[in-house]
C-alpha cells in the first residue's frame, strides 16, 4: 500500500510539474520565449531605428488615427513618432500589441519611460515617442479609450509579422 501512495504521488508530483509548464508555454505565452526570433541572442538597442509617424486626430479635432493601420516586422526596431496637434487629449491603446513587443522607452517631454506600457495618453498639441522591438506575431486592435472615441471611428490595426 505504501508503495502504491509513493507511485501515486510521484505521478501527481509530475502532473503538476506538467500542468505548469503547459500553463507558461500556451496560456500565457508572454512568461516562455515562444518568439520567432532568439531574444537573449540579439542586442536589439544596436540596430537602426525605422521611424513610423502617426497623429491622432488632426488640427480639425477629427477623430480618426493618422494612418489607422502599422505593419511592423517581428525583431526589427521602430520608433513610433506620435502627435496630437488636436485640442483634445487621445489614447493611443492597445493592450496586446504591448504585451507583443520588447519596449526600449518612450519619450515623452524631458521624461523617459522604460518597461512595459499599456497605452500612452498624449494630451492637447503633445508629442511622444515609443521605441520598441515586435516580438510576437498576429494582428492587434488600437483605439482611443477615450468614452465615445472608438465608436465614432478612432481605431486603428497594427499587424507584426514573422521576420523574413
Amino acid at each position: 500500500m505504501r508503495r502504491a501512495l509513493r507511485v501515486f504521488s510521484q505521478v501527481i508530483s509530475t502532473f503538476s510539474i506538467l500542468l505548469f509548464t503547459l500553463c507558461c508555454v500556451v496560456i500565457k505565452p508572454n512568461l516562455a520565449i515562444a518568439a520567432p526570433i532568439k531574444i537573449a541572442s540579439v542586442d536589439f538597442t544596436k540596430q537602426p531605428v525605422i521611424a513610423v509617424k502617426v497623429s491622432l486626430s488632426n488640427t480639425a479635432n477629427e477623430l480618426k488615427f493618422i494612418p489607422d493601420r502599422f505593419i511592423f516586422e517581428s525583431g526589427k526596431r521602430y520608433k513610433l513618432l506620435l502627435n496630437n496637434s488636436s485640442a483634445m487629449k487621445h489614447y493611443f491603446t492597445s493592450k496586446d500589441f504591448a504585451d507583443a513587443v520588447w519596449t526600449q522607452n518612450i519619450v515623452a517631454g524631458n521624461v523617459e519611460i522604460k518597461g512595459n506600457v499599456r497605452e500612452l495618453e498624449l494630451r492637447p498639441n503633445t508629442t511622444a515617442e515609443w521605441t520598441f522591438v515586435p516580438i510576437k506575431s498576429g494582428t492587434y486592435e488600437l483605439h482611443c479609450a477615450i468614452a465615445g472615441h472608438t465608436e465614432a471611428g478612432m481605431r486603428g490595426n497594427i499587424t507584426i509579422q514573422p521576420s523574413a
